[in-house]
């Protein structure tokens, strides 16, 4: 489905200028792992888990909608501007993200919910980061957006 594809682009995003080779595997730490499991999450925002408002081809910007409302404004403009990423914690991603899309995204993964929330974290200031290389979020959908990106 979906959120495996975007998994699989993002693993590629997030692991493909780090290492020679380690990210096919998918160990831990390893770029696919975080990126199953970030993906597996916009997936089931544009499957509408989050809601209207994150739903959509490019869930990207809802899910950056929520993360400003739950007071994440701060780190999240960071990972989308030109300078040093500022970091989230498992617990922030948790209390910001909807319950039923961080449980989905979960159980694709195969993953607790913390856990999730943990790779989910360490993942999303690097995968905003790279998509967004203007200092801008990108507009079309999430897919082509993560294809374009030159990985």
């Amino acid at each position: 489905m979906a959120g495996n594809d975007l998994g699989s682009l993002l693993g590629g995003l997030l692991g493909g200028s780090g290492g020679q080779g380690g990210s096919a595997g998918g160990g831990a730490g390893g770029g696919a792992g975080a990126g199953n499991v970030l993906g597996a999450l916009l997936g089931a925002l544009m499957g509408g888990a989050g809601g209207s408002r994150a739903g959509g081809s490019n869930p990207l910007g809802g899910l950056m909608d929520m993360l400003t409302k739950s007071g994440l404004a701060d780190q999240a403009q960071s990972w989308i501007g030109t300078g040093d990423n500022q970091s989230v914690s498992g617990a922030q991603i948790a209390e910001a993200l909807p319950d039923e899309a961080l449980q989905k995204a979960a159980a694709q993964a195969g993953v607790s919910p913390q856990e999730a929330a943990d790779q989910i974290a360490q993942a999303l200031p690097t995968a905003v980061d790279k998509l967004s290389p203007e200092g801008q979020l990108p507009t079309g959908s999430l897919e082509e957006i993560i294809r374009a990106q030159k990985f």
